[in-house]
């Protein structure tokens, strides 16, 4: 049920408007939907028998009974008495108290969400990857470029050359050096940003290992993605843009991605890591005269 969930609120931005009527009624009442036959989910949304098919398939079941069967499940699974999946938004006279319950519930979902949905396949190919490259490069604009600087930063502690690249002219120039054996990620939560995009192709073309980490699985980047990482979609309100949301979801994948990493190089991880802590430990101790 939660991967369910996760799934209709990723794509849901891609589908044509037909289908999304038929994933936000799915989302939105899975117990009454679960009820009604292909025909009465159909007239329900104002959409036809085939789009609710269409819609089915998209989001993983061979068919619409597959379908219902799943919704009878997670509106079991809402019954049982955990929290709705869609909070209130956040008002501009919210107390802050409701400000940081509100913010709190809603990162909760956008990481259960990022988790149902995650790609353990992919992960794991882009996980060896990543343990082995000669050098690894991360492209990311915006939000996104504080989660490369991030990613980066815990690859250097492990002794891994890695570099987050926030110019995109410098990102392109440095992905021509890039050759087999070497890793680009692309980080864009839109899946369209142009200057992440350029950089990606370019490495891809180069013939190193490219990963997109992405909320749109069908966006332009994943053309030029050996692996794509699906992080979650949330909903984008006045005060809460989607860069925060995004966010978070990014910043789950690249910590899994680094565990992972970490893992596999654990010989040679476990020492650079203790080295990188003491040679920082004399700025984490009050000098004395």
């Amino acid at each position: 049920p939660a991967a369910l969930a996760a799934k209709v609120r990723t794509l849901a931005p891609s589908m044509t408007r037909s289908m999304q009527l038929v994933a936000e009624a799915v989302a939105g009442d899975p117990a009454g939907c679960a009820a009604l036959t292909v025909t009465g989910l159909a007239e329900r949304t104002g959409t036809s028998e085939a789009t609710v098919v269409r819609t089915a398939r998209l989001l993983g079941y061979p068919g619409y009974r597959d379908l219902r069967l799943a919704l009878a499940g997670l509106a079991a699974h809402q019954e049982s008495g955990r929290a709705p999946a869609v909070t209130a938004d956040i008002a501009v006279d919210d107390p802050i108290a409701d400000v940081v319950a509100k913010l709190a519930y809603d990162e909760q979902q956008t990481l259960a969400d990022t988790a149902a949905g995650l790609d353990t396949v992919q992960l794991g190919a882009a996980v060896a990857a990543a343990s082995t490259a000669r050098r690894i490069d991360i492209y990311g604009v915006g939000a996104s470029s504080l989660v490369g600087q991030d990613l980066a930063q815990k690859l250097l502690r492990i002794g891994l050359i890695a570099h987050a690249h926030m110019d995109p002219h410098l990102a392109v120039t440095n992905a021509v050096q890039l050759r087999s054996g070497d890793v680009a990620i692309a980080i864009t939560h839109s899946g369209s940003t142009g200057d992440v995009i350029e950089p990606l192709r370019v490495a891809f073309d180069r013939g190193a290992t490219t990963i997109a980490i992405t909320g749109r699985p069908d966006g332009p980047v994943t053309q030029y993605a050996d692996h794509v990482l699906t992080t979650s979609t949330a909903r984008e309100s006045e005060l809460r843009p989607a860069a925060m949301s995004s966010r978070t979801s990014q910043l789950l994948v690249v910590d899994c991605l680094f565990i992972g990493v970490a893992q596999r190089t654990y010989e040679t991880a476990a020492p650079a890591l203790a080295a990188s802590y003491e040679a920082l430990a004399h700025r984490h101790t009050p000098r004395t005269r």
